[in-house]
């Protein structure tokens, strides 16, 4: 592994209503570091602060304090714009609820990201098709989202996430919405880009999901609570 890493959290704070006789402190001080490669699990009950944490992590909202570098880039100093460009082009999302655009088809829905980061079209297609083939969704490319099934929809969506070649994908809860067969294949295709060098944080309330992971990081109250080792897809029975 690089010793560059491409999350390095210190001291994270959030605080919502500061000054307010209603504050209140979600994380206190939170360091999180993660190197390229790696296949991280943040698990934790609800109420933990896990979703404050993925807002971070992704670069949807901002600390409090402490500082966070992703991928060399200092996410505290940057700008609105200059994040709406992080999230873009370094990370790739992939949440419980699919987020696909309604009356619009798979291949479209995969092309989204590229288009915003002005990618020409002829380009956008055919890395689109590319994705939709690696997670066996080629066939189903002119399907909008309600003539897919909940595990057609994730395969798409992480698809979509890859567009841009992140640095880091972010899955939220990726299976929480599919049964126990279709979620298999969603954590089987997470470990193929693993596999492959990509770089992935799976946030979960699963023990289970997280054991398949290589590091378990444990989130109570708003701070890590331990940290082990996962048996990796050697977990899978």
């Amino acid at each position: 592994m690089s010793q560059q890493p491409i999350i390095e959290m210190k001291g994270i704070v959030k605080t919502y209503n500061v000054g307010q006789p209603n504050e209140l402190e979600i994380l206190h001080g939170v360091d999180l570091t993660v190197y390229p490669g790696e296949f991280v699990a943040i698990v934790g009950e609800s109420g933990s602060g896990k979703s404050t944490l993925m807002n971070i992590i992704g670069a949807l909202d901002r600390p409090t304090k402490g500082s966070y570098i992703l991928d060399g880039l200092d996410i505290a100093q940057a700008g609105d714009k200059e994040l709406s460009r992080i999230r873009n082009q370094k990370i790739g999302f992939v949440f419980q609820t699919f987020n696909l655009i309604a009356r619009t088809s798979a291949l479209k829905n995969v092309e989204l990201p590229m288009l915003y980061a002005g990618i020409g079209a002829k380009e956008r297609t055919q890395r689109a098709r590319e994705l939709l083939h690696l997670v066996q969704m080629d066939q189903r490319e002119k399907h909008q989202p309600n003539e897919l099934s909940g595990g057609q929809k994730q395969r798409v969506a992480i698809a979509r996430a890859l567009a841009n070649h992140p640095s880091l994908l972010l899955a939220d809860e990726p299976t929480g919405a599919l049964d126990s067969a279709t979620s298999r294949t969603v954590m089987d295709l997470f470990h193929q880009l693993h596999r492959s060098g990509m770089t992935i944080v799976l946030i979960t309330h699963s023990q289970q999901l997280a054991e398949e992971c290589s590091r378990i990081l444990t989130l109570r109250d708003g701070q890590f609570i331990g940290e082990r080792k996962g048996a990796g897809p050697s977990a899978v029975i």
